[in-house]
């Protein structure tokens, strides 16, 4: 079994046991929510429910594991003939999580 779900702005097959990282989601280690802006859930049977947009009455149970950062990405800014320079690093706030269940609306 699994679901394509989406939540900051991305989209992710899931399949329970599976941990990934998203965007920064609120919640400490060990805090269980649910996802419920499920796209698509393909059960067992290998049968396929897909929603317009969402699947009604499906949603996918996870746990908070931790929260993270990204990588550093260096931004530099520069333009020729005038002395511009400017250089910045960033740094994405992320939360790993680990999906516990699917939830269909059977």
């Amino acid at each position: 079994m699994y679901a394509v779900m989406e939540t900051g702005g991305r989209q992710y097959r899931v399949a329970p046991g599976e941990e990934l990282l998203v965007e920064k989601l609120p919640g400490e280690a060990g805090d269980e929510f649910s996802l419920d802006q499920v796209l698509m859930v393909v059960d067992e049977s290998g049968e396929t429910i897909v929603g317009r947009p969402y699947v009604a009455g499906a949603r996918a149970v996870a746990t908070v594991v931790g929260q993270e950062r990204g990588p550093k990405i260096l931004v530099f800014k520069y333009k020729a003939k005038s002395n511009y320079r400017r250089r910045r690093g960033h740094r994405q706030d992320l939360t790993r999580i680990r999906v516990e269940r699917i939830e269909t609306p059977s």
